[in-house]
């Protein structure tokens, strides 16, 4: 007899992942200008899709199948980069699948479900018996392989991962209304008032945009959905909701596939799609036990890195001193007597004499000036922070300079800063 964790890796290796990754991110502002926003820098050193790729690579998914659309140079570098190390040989891929018109000489992709359709004839021809399709920009970690099993103990075709939030947030969700089967019965959008979990009162289920599917129940349900005039062609907004009117379709609780190293670690899933949430999942990681253990050799993130020099800190006079406290700090830093709380720096990042920062998220190659001042921004890869700067500190003229969000996060791109 076969253990549970055989059994779990013989599903795994039996499937394909299907990482979508052609969104355009437009509430990321200016961090979306020139990239995908999968390919955007998160974690210190990492881009946000290498964390659906390593959850696939440490699920034993070591199929996987990457579909990209807009602003994908530099995502796709980042793949062929970082992500060629899969052995074909050995029945192992990462295949990139940019939309390339299949059906036409005028279709691109035109939803998420239509992006796997465009490619079935590739997709075919690797035989899987499951597929998991994922969103290529969330942040969380999860062992795929306990979700196909729970699909198939479910005796289901078709199951949808889904967090808890409290019920007071589920209107900022698709919500999942479910019986005590964990059959969903009911597909919400936003809803004004969110069901409750059986047995959970107070607690709703939020589609986290992540599905697995028998292959040829998927072969089916997208042909269905590509002959219907009146469908999007989208996995969330006709795919499931179909799937769902018609009682296929059951719930996977996130915290049973959750990838956490204390007992005591809530379940951590997060979609940074503003640049609100992007700053608070990045600073997430610098507290001193974050929910999300980027440490864990036993789940590692995957990525492309550059070979750079250990950070260093210099200068110990007592004005101008070089001090991180309560941050992270990558390869690559240079923290010259400037004084550095509560902020992540990216690689090749360099703070001069008399700089501060609180709450910073700085991305790779960023250069602060003497004397500036950076207090809860985000600011772009390669931008010169000019000797002197202060934003964080007066919301009306940050607004007139750059970009300010509704939770008082400041964005620095180049542009704007070359419009000073």
């Amino acid at each position: 007899m076969l253990s549970s964790a055989s059994n779990h890796e013989r599903l795994a290796r039996r499937t394909i992942a299907l990482v979508l990754a052609g969104g355009r991110g437009s509430r990321l502002k200016q961090l979306t200008d020139r990239r995908a926003k999968p390919a955007v820098f998160c974690g210190g050193k990492f881009r946000i899709i290498d964390f659906v790729l390593s959850n696939c690579l440490n699920s034993n998914i070591r199929r996987i199948a990457v579909m990209t659309q807009y602003k994908a140079h530099s995502l796709l570098r980042h793949l062929q980069m970082g992500w060629s190390f899969l052995r074909p040989e050995m029945n192992e891929f990462l295949d990139l699948l940019p939309a390339q018109q299949r059906l036409d000489e005028v279709t691109w992709y035109r939803g998420t479900a239509d992006a796997v359709f465009q490619n079935f004839d590739i997709l075919r021809a690797a035989r899987p018996e499951f597929f998991v399709v994922l969103a290529g920009d969330h942040i969380y970690k999860m062992d795929y392989s306990n979700m196909l099993n729970d699909m198939r103990a479910k005796g289901a075709d078709c199951i949808v991962g889904c967090v808890e939030v409290p019920i007071a947030e589920a209107s900022d969700f698709g919500v999942m209304a479910v019986d005590e089967s964990m059959r969903i019965v009911d597909f919400l959008e936003k809803p004004p008032v969110p069901p409750a979990i059986p047995g959970r009162p107070g607690h709703a289920l939020a589609s986290m945009g992540i599905y697995a599917f028998s292959a040829n129940f998927l072969y089916s349900e997208l042909q269905r959905d590509h002959d219907d005039p009146g469908s999007s062609h989208d996995f969330g907004k006709d795919v499931i909701p179909h799937l769902v009117r018609n009682g296929l379709a059951v719930a996977h609780h996130f915290e049973d596939s959750c990838v956490t190293t204390t007992p005591e670690a809530q379940p951590y899933w997060r979609d940074v799609g503003t640049i609100d949430a992007y700053w608070a999942a990045n600073l997430d990681l610098v507290t001193p036990v974050p929910q999300l253990d980027i440490y864990d050799r036993n789940w590692p993130i995957w990525t492309y890195q550059q070979q750079l020099p250990p950070a260093k800190f210099v200068f110990d006079d007592e004005d101008r001193r070089g001090v991180a406290i309560d941050s992270m700090v990558s390869g690559g830093c240079i923290v010259s007597g400037a004084q550095v709380s509560r902020s992540l720096l990216f690689s090749s990042v360099r703070l001069n004499s008399f700089a501060r920062t609180h709450e910073a998220v700085l991305l790779p190659e960023v250069e602060v000036g003497r004397y500036a001042r950076l207090s809860k921004v985000v600011v772009d890869r390669g931008c010169r922070i000019p000797d002197g700067l202060v934003v964080g500190e007066d919301p009306e003229l940050d607004a007139q300079r750059f970009f300010r969000s509704d939770g008082g996060v400041v964005l620095i791109s180049g542009e704007m800063l070359a419009a000073l």
